[in-house]
């Protein structure tokens, strides 16, 4: 059990996806305008990454393997990842369509998003147990939304702040991203 939570630490706080692996950066940089959209990226991230990776593992380890398919190993994965994304797309499509309107193209997106299959592919080639397979994916997914939640609410208050004009939008995001990067490689002597 304590390798398991020492696991979703890691995943979520050291190693994280999008600070510490620069994978996921697309909706970081365009959900995290409003932290309402922000959390709502991120928990529907974490739902289909999660699920996403328990589903990728079973399909490695019980199909892919025992049959000498590993060579399908990154097609099969995206087909999962796609069919649970519209799984949840139809979701939120259906119990919140405010958020389903604030997402917009960056719901279906998640399937592109290369964190989700990133965390799945990590999973598998480094050979994690199933419960280590879920505590990754868990902490990766948490870790995801810690920080779009926090680079939003940061973005938010640069707007009421005082910024160069030729630091306006992007160009000071990419930075405060760069700086929220470097802030989260400090907890790397923690954990």
């Amino acid at each position: 059990m304590s390798e398991g939570l020492l696991i979703l630490l890691s995943a979520s706080l050291v190693n994280n996806v999008v600070l510490a692996k620069f994978l996921g950066l697309c909706p970081f940089m365009g959900v995290s305008s409003k932290i309402g959209s922000a959390l709502g990226m991120g928990i529907a991230t974490t739902f289909v990454l999660t699920m996403a990776a328990i589903a990728t593992w079973l399909l490695e380890f019980f199909v892919l393997k025992p049959l000498g398919l590993e060579f399908m190993r990154i097609l099969a994965f995206i087909l999962v990842i796609a069919a649970v994304v519209q799984l949840t797309e139809l979701y939120v499509k259906k119990h919140d369509p405010t958020l389903y309107q604030s997402l917009g193209v960056f719901l279906p997106l998640i399937t592109t998003n290369c964190a989700v299959l990133g965390v799945a592919l990590l999973a598998v080639q480094e050979g994690l147990s199933f419960f280590n397979t879920v505590m990754f994916s868990l902490g990766s997914a948490l870790g995801f939304t810690l920080v779009i939640v926090l680079f939003a609410g940061l973005r938010s208050q640069l707007t009421l702040n005082r910024v160069p004009e030729a630091l306006k939008g992007t160009p000071i995001a990419f930075i405060t991203a760069g700086l929220l990067s470097m802030a989260f490689m400090g907890f790397a002597g923690i954990v």
